[in-house]
């Protein structure tokens, strides 16, 4: 069994910790933050600065894959998770009553939560594990390595201390060190590849009344204009946040951080008005997350790996923007991979590696490419151009075929081309175009003209008492 050492303590690295030491390796997790969540979540997620991981805060909605991985390796931490306040979602449940079961149906659930509930969960689970140990405070100063070709790298060190492994796993977020460390050291460097994608996000978080009602009913929980994105994430204890996102030279953007603003705006898409109807009290300022973008960062190149004894996982890997929520659920596959190859991975990474491209890469290559569409849309205040995406996304929530097909897609178990391509979705798609003559691509959200009203003189309605955070 393998020493192994995971930079990073966050839902990676923790997740990845856990899954090799249920599998008797020895591991050591080095976490520079002194802090870690603990038993009052709600607390923590409104008062726990987190420059390093500034989606901490953000809305979540974990994928199909994220239960899938915790079911089979982690079924404490879902049960957990699931007794903190998480909710499972299944794609057809908006349609009150399922359709015919099918195999694989059962997998396409959401786990309505914040990403400090998970987290939570998962240091729980870790401080009941003896094979691992968790070095909160300890930020990892660099690598120690071995000559060769390529060099080995043989653990790490933190401080004056040295700490030896087989294997080093770098967990440590999209701002990672390491390819930087391994340049200075000699290696030949990673190959990166980064795309910006002019997407800036604003969201604020609210919490329904005890007495009033949990849900708005029978409504969608996106909505779009022209020239924004806007959305309610259904979340744990009550909550929800409401998303909205814009281009990053749009020049309403900072005027969005006024919380009266914000919440002017949001009633103009009815996905949002819908829930912030139910006289919700909001529990925080207006939270913004910008200049992101997706990256990969393989270890490898076209000689073979970089080095040994060392591969990234997780955002250090690949970083996506949280338009479709890829992060944790790739994560959690990248941890499961790897917690059940370690010893492989250990002697020779070129597999590992070729897995990474072969299962993640076209999940980046759509989400760079589906960004740029998105983004220049936005930028230009364009209309949908692709009639048959529009078509499929309206009859979705009329047809459980094509919300099967969607449903497939968005939780990554076929790409679009496979869910959407079939001859059945053909036909249910025909059939409803039939039924649905006057369709045309639009949006259900507001003009730029009422936009800009509401940002230059947002309406008494939205004036409100400081948020509190309970």
């Amino acid at each position: 069994m393998a020493r192994v050492a995971v930079i990073g303590g966050s839902v990676g690295g923790l997740a990845t910790a856990l899954m090799l030491g249920r599998r008797g390796h020895r591991v050591t997790v080095f976490e520079q933050d002194t802090r870690q969540a603990g038993d009052d979540p709600h607390h923590d997620f409104f008062h726990w600065p987190r420059p390093r991981v500034p989606q901490a805060d953000q809305p979540h909605s974990f994928l199909a894959p994220v239960r899938t991985v915790l079911r089979a390796e982690l079924p404490d931490v879902l049960a957990e998770l699931l007794a903190r306040g998480a909710r499972e979602y299944h794609e057809f449940d908006w349609f009150g009553t399922p359709p015919p079961h099918r195999p694989g149906d059962e997998e396409l659930v959401t786990l309505r939560t914040r990403r400090i509930v998970l987290e939570a969960a998962l240091v729980a689970a870790v401080g009941r594990e003896s094979g691992v140990t968790v070095r909160q405070g300890s930020r990892v100063d660099g690598l120690t390595l071995a000559p060769g070709r390529p060099p080995r790298v043989t653990g790490v060190r933190v401080g004056t201390g040295t700490y030896p492994a087989d294997l080093v796993i770098d967990a440590s977020g999209r701002r990672s060190p390491v390819p930087r460390w391994l340049v200075a050291a000699g290696c030949r460097p990673p190959v990166v590849d980064s795309h910006r994608t002019g997407l800036a996000y604003l969201c604020r978080w609210y919490r329904l009344g005890p007495d009033g009602p949990r849900e708005p009913g029978r409504v969608k929980t996106g909505s779009s204009a022209p020239f924004a994105l806007a959305g309610v994430f259904p979340s744990d204890n009550d909550t929800f946040a409401v998303s909205i996102v814009v281009s990053t030279g749009d020049p309403t953007r900072g005027a969005l951080r006024d919380p009266a603003v914000f919440q002017a705006a949001a009633r103009h898409f009815p996905a949002c008005a819908a829930w912030l109807g139910l006289a919700a009290e909001p529990c925080s300022p207006v939270l913004a997350m910008a200049g992101l973008d997706n990256r990969w960062t393989a270890l490898t190149d076209d000689a073979g790996p970089v080095v040994t004894g060392l591969v990234n996982t997780g955002d250090s890997l690949i970083h996506t923007n949280p338009t479709l929520g890829h992060g944790v659920a790739l994560g959690l596959r990248t941890a499961q991979h790897l917690a059940a190859h370690a010893d492989t991975v250990a002697a020779d990474p070129a597999g590992y590696h070729a897995w990474t491209v072969r299962e993640l890469r076209p999940v980046f290559d759509a989400q760079v490419t589906g960004d740029r569409t998105v983004g220049e849309r936005l930028a230009e205040g364009a209309p949908p151009s692709d009639h048959r995406a529009a078509a499929l996304a309206a009859c979705a929530f009329d047809d459980p075929v094509v919300m099967r097909a969607r449903a497939q897609v968005r939780h990554l178990v076929h790409p679009p081309a496979e869910a959407y391509g079939t001859d059945e979705v053909e036909r249910h798609l025909t059939a409803w175009l039939t039924a649905h003559p006057e369709f045309t691509p639009g949006h259900d959200g507001p003009t730029r003209a009422e936009w800009e009203a509401v940002v230059a003189a947002p309406p008494p309605y939205a004036v409100e008492p400081s948020a509190s955070s309970g």
